[in-house]
This record gives C-alpha cells, sequence and structure tokens, in this order.
C-alpha cells in the first residue's frame, strides 16, 4: 500500500474511474453508479456531494451523497435519495473512514438537520438507526419452468390465472404507458408521484440497464413497471396497475413476466427491494417467497436531537394521505412531483 494519504474529492463531470470502480466492487450497487448524480441533478435540481477517496490517482472508495433541502419536510444529506441503497463502499479502512468524516464535516458545515446513510448492514453503531425498511431478495434459476415452482402454491396458482385470463407482456423503452398507470396507483395509496422528467432521464442516462415491462390485456395497457439492471441482478422500481388490474390479476402477472425477461437477459438475482415492516407490499413480497432483510439506514444528527421521522406511518401524516386520495387525478399529477421531489 502507498504510504500517501488519502484524498477526499467531489466527482465532476468525468465518471469513468467512478464507474469502473463500482464495476470492480462486489460491495457496490446499482444505486453507487455514477449516473444517478446526473439524473438527480437534472430532474430535481439537487446538489450533488459525490465524494470519492483517492490515493496515488487510484479511487480507494465512493460515497455518493445528495443534499436535500426542503421547508416542508428536512433539510439532510442522504446517501442516496430516491435510491434503496446508500453508504460508503471502500476498499480500505482508511477511505471509509475518510469519507464518512467528509460526510458528517460537510453536514456540520452546510447547517443540515442530519446526514442519512441508506446502509444495507449496521456500520456505525454508535448512530441512531431507523430500523422501518427491510429488502427482498432471492436467486432465480435459469428457466421459466423452474422459477414458476419457486412461487409458493397459492401465488403461483394467482399467476397462473392471469395467464388463462389471456394477459401478455411487451418491454417499453418509454414511459408513455407506465406513467398513468403509476399516477392512478400512487394517487390511491395516498403518496406523490413523481416527475416524468424524472422517469425519462432514469431512461436516458442508464439507457439498456434501464427498462419498462407493461402488461396488457386485450390490447390495453393494465400494469406496467420500470425496471434495472446491474451485474445479474434485475430491481423492479418504479410501477403502476390501472383500475382492471385486479380483475385480470396483471400486477401478480407482472413481476413473473419480468422475471421471464430477466433471465432471458441473463440475471440470476431478483432484487425485490424495499417495503416498510408489516405493511401490504411487505406481505406481498413475502407471498412470492421472499424473506425480509432488514436495511439499517443510519443517522449523523448534525441539528437535531433525535432521528426524523417523515415516513407515511407517522400519525401526523394521516390527513394528508386521506385528502390525497381523494384529489382528481389530473391535480395528483401537477402537484406530486413538486411534493415528490424534495421526500427523498
Amino acid at each position: 500500500m502507498s504510504s500517501q494519504p488519502v484524498q477526499i474529492h467531489t466527482l465532476g463531470h468525468d465518471h469513468a474511474a467512478w464507474e469502473a470502480f463500482v464495476a470492480a466492487s462486489p460491495q457496490a450497487t446499482f444505486f453507487h453508479r455514477a449516473g444517478w448524480k446526473e439524473v438527480i441533478e437534472r430532474a430535481f435540481g439537487h446538489s450533488c456531494h459525490f465524494l470519492y477517496a483517492e490515493r496515488a490517482g487510484r479511487i480507494e472508495g465512493i460515497l455518493p451523497v445528495v443534499h436535500v433541502n426542503s421547508r416542508l419536510f428536512a433539510n439532510a444529506l442522504i446517501s442516496t435519495p430516491f435510491c434503496v441503497y446508500g453508504g460508503a463502499v471502500a476498499d480500505t479502512a482508511e477511505a471509509e473512514a475518510a469519507l464518512y468524516d467528509e460526510a458528517c464535516e460537510r453536514a456540520d458545515a452546510l447547517g443540515v438537520d442530519y446526514f442519512e446513510s441508506r446502509e444495507r448492514a449496521p456500520r456505525h453503531h454508535d448512530w441512531p438507526r431507523k430500523d422501518l425498511y427491510y429488502t427482498f431478495r432471492r436467486e432465480l434459476a435459469d428457466n421459466d419452468e423452474a422459477n414458476l415452482k419457486l412461487i409458493p402454491r397459492k401465488q403461483r396458482a394467482v399467476v397462473r390465472k392471469g395467464i388463462k385470463s389471456g394477459l401478455t407482456w411487451t418491454i417499453d423503452d418509454d414511459i408513455d404507458r407506465l406513467y398513468p398507470l403509476y399516477a392512478y396507483n400512487l394517487r390511491s395509496l395516498g403518496t406523490p408521484l413523481f416527475s416524468q422528467k424524472y422517469m425519462r432521464e432514469l431512461l436516458r442516462v442508464f439507457g439498456d440497464d434501464c427498462d419498462v415491462l407493461t402488461v396488457m390485456h386485450q390490447d390495453r395497457p393494465v400494469a406496467a413497471v420500470l425496471n434495472f439492471y446491474f451485474r445479474d441482478e434485475v430491481l423492479p422500481y418504479y410501477s403502476g396497475a390501472g383500475p382492471t388490474a385486479r380483475d385480470c390479476k396483471a400486477n401478480d402477472y407482472l413481476y413473473w413476466a419480468l422475471m421471464q425477461h430477466a433471465v432471458a437477459r441473463g440475471a440470476r438475482v431478483f432484487d425485490f427491494g424495499r417495503s416498510k415492516a408489516d405493511t401490504g407490499p411487505y406481505h406481498f413480497k413475502r407471498h412470492w417467497g421472499f424473506e425480509p432483510q432488514p436495511l439499517a439506514y443510519e443517522y449523523y444528527l448534525s441539528g437535531l436531537d433525535a432521528m426524523p421521522d417523515i415516513s407515511p406511518n407517522n400519525p401526523k401524516y394521516a390527513m394528508f394521505i386521506k385528502a390525497w386520495q381523494k384529489l382528481p387525478l389530473p391535480v395528483t399529477r401537477i402537484i406530486g412531483p413538486w411534493l415528490s421531489k424534495d421526500l427523498g
């Protein structure tokens, strides 16, 4: 190892070395890719502090950090907002420590409320930790018949009903059919939706590593999902289902179709994303045979005395959620993106 000290820098326009580090690191995830900096800056206008530790001209670690400054919610540094996973990825303990020290120093200098690091496992045992979220991952078989058998019997029967109802699927290279379904879905959940610009940026920046799978019934789109691909993993991320989806089992068929498509692309791991404990999506994923794995979202408190709680589970947001569910759909498509850009 070089005797030179580790130096911390902020990522500029040249992403090649950062991307090469992510590609070579087993601990890195899709959410550590440099493309998120471009997506977040262009879609939301947030200031990005994508930190990297360098020694003797070689990157030893990375830590993507974004400053989300909201009057409604919080003023925070987050690694990484709009993403399931974050935190540092480093080859050496020295680089890792230097990255977190720099993030905390920036939190203090910017006067934010806190620095949130979305870790997959506990890392800072002296930091407050939120145990709200779980992730769901499991391996895929290399053929459709074996993957269908991996689905628990009751859920497999629902998938077969979707197949018998005449559902088909196709791959889109745009969000034109996804977005109306996504907007309908989120209004029903009482959640502000993200902008079309954001989703288009995802498709533009990540190219072949991002697509949309759309389920059709009687020549009409009834469900769709935007997916990420990283190494041998597929990550369904933003989905939507219309008012007729439940009757024809389109939402269940959607993920079975994605498994088929992903395996054909070479995927061998299905990452079902995060869900809050003991919620509908949490149990839906368990019914598919996925076991919950806790995520460790850790906090360095800079301007607060206690961890923030801006989760929809917070009772103070209950009235907002009920009101949102009653808004006309076109109104939610106007107001939603303005609110969601600060939720992270």
